[in-house]
């Protein structure tokens, strides 16, 4: 690429980092996991971004690139055996967590249980994505969307009412 496309790449990403830390946070919950996706993320909008017809947003088209990717790399770590770490394994103790904190965690444990595709459509209306731009990232019908979302919350809430106890000080 000539330097005024890497700048504007570079300028893009700068601006949207955050669209693929919320991406590998959904799909993946190992650090070193999230790092190695996080990596084959940019390389991916790197090598695609030649390729970017600017018909869309630059936010728009990361999102696809984004959740394109983690669902290729998720796809090819199952394939990969890998051996969990166990409870021997762990040395230092996460630090106490917030409500605030906690608050998010229960949300991400419960948004892990979706189905992948259902994980990028929560991801997106968590944006504040329209229905619109979520079905052209997503590749489904805006009234897909739409009946998909309302399944969703219902088992998103389901999963919270699982995991909060009553004397629980958790606001959501």
């Amino acid at each position: 690429m000539d330097d005024r496309l890497d700048d504007d790449f570079i300028q893009q990403i700068n601006q949207n980092l955050g669209i693929a830390h919320k991406v590998s946070r959904i799909y993946f919950s190992g650090t070193d996991e999230r790092q190695d996706v996080l990596q084959e993320m940019m390389y991916q909008l790197w090598r695609s971004y030649k390729s970017f017809d600017k018909r869309s947003k630059f936010s728009t088209w990361m999102y696809s690139v984004c959740l394109n990717t983690a669902l290729t790399y998720k796809k090819k770590s199952k394939r990969r055996k890998e051996e969990s770490l166990t409870h021997q394994h762990y040395q230092i103790a996460d630090p106490p967590a917030g409500n605030r904190d906690a608050t998010i965690g229960l949300l991400f444990e419960a948004i892990a249980v979706l189905s992948p595709l259902n994980k990028a459509i929560v991801l997106l209306y968590l944006e504040n994505m329209s229905y619109e731009e979520i079905a052209q990232i997503t590749g489904l019908s805006k009234p897909n969307v739409s009946v998909r979302l309302v399944r969703i919350k219902k088992e998103l809430e389901v999963e919270l009412k699982k995991k909060i106890k009553p004397d629980d000080d958790v606001n959501l």
